[in-house]
């Protein structure tokens, strides 16, 4: 997802605090978001049944109806990415916030670059979903990505793939050319934040690169791009 796209998407805050309110609004527009404000959850569950948005941002604490009730409404009818931002620091805050479909939880006082690379994240993976759903064109000399069982195969040749190991190709193959992250690969991939000092993704490029070499595959591979992450780009010959 290039960042045209993620900087035209629609947030809808529904934050009563009017100083962090008229922040959110302000500086996430100019980041190139467009934003829709409301003050209270019963306006914001009615704006968020009218429009369409990409990502809602939405506070606990609300008058009326709080963010929580309000959150637990919308995911009967809406699947939209929905971050909770709230002072409560408690767990079982958070861990209710979860249960009752929140996609992160930023607890306040929060930067603004914080809030973006979040809201970033969740667009990308958003993309990727909306990639893997996508129909695969049925090509001889491509790969063919088979989900019941996580392995690929060229022609009658499986490449033995681990879970992980399928995941992390699925999820290049369906980014060609797009330089994907670490930190993104990571969440997306294995399900866990990203440490420097954690070579298991390294290890599991490894891996599939000799996999794939062993059942001939040569049309794509995957470039490490140092200090930015992998690629998968057309190959050499």
């Amino acid at each position: 997802m290039n960042p045209v796209a993620i900087h035209h998407s629609n947030i809808l805050a529904i934050e009563d605090d009017p100083v962090l309110g008229a922040y959110l609004h302000e500086e996430l527009q100019r980041g190139g978001f467009q934003v829709t404000w409301c003050r209270n959850g019963l306006d914001g569950l009615e704006t968020a049944g009218r429009q369409v948005f990409d990502v809602v941002l939405m506070d606990i604490l609300l008058p009326g109806l709080n963010g929580l009730d309000a959150l637990a409404q919308l995911r009967r009818k809406s699947a939209t990415p929905v971050i909770l931002m709230s002072a409560l620091g408690a767990e079982a805050d958070r861990i209710t916030g979860f249960q009752r479909g929140a996609d992160d939880y930023l607890p306040k006082p929060f930067s603004m670059a914080e809030l973006q690379v979040r809201i970033e994240a969740i667009l990308r993976r958003v993309e990727l979903e909306r990639r893997r759903q996508a129909p695969q064109p049925v090509d001889p000399g491509e790969l063919r990505f088979d989900d019941a069982i996580s392995d690929v195969c060229l022609g009658s040749n499986w490449a033995g793939l681990t879970p992980s190991e399928y995941r992390l190709l699925d999820t290049l193959y369906r980014s060609p050319d797009e330089v994907l992250s670490k930190p993104l690969l990571y969440q997306q991939v294995l399900q866990r934040g990203y440490s420097r000092h954690d070579r298991s993704l390294d290890m599991h490029v490894s891996q599939i690169r000799r996999k794939l070499k062993a059942v001939g595959y040569h049309e794509r591979q995957i470039v490490t791009v140092w200090g930015k992450g992998y690629v998968l780009s057309a190959g050499e010959g």
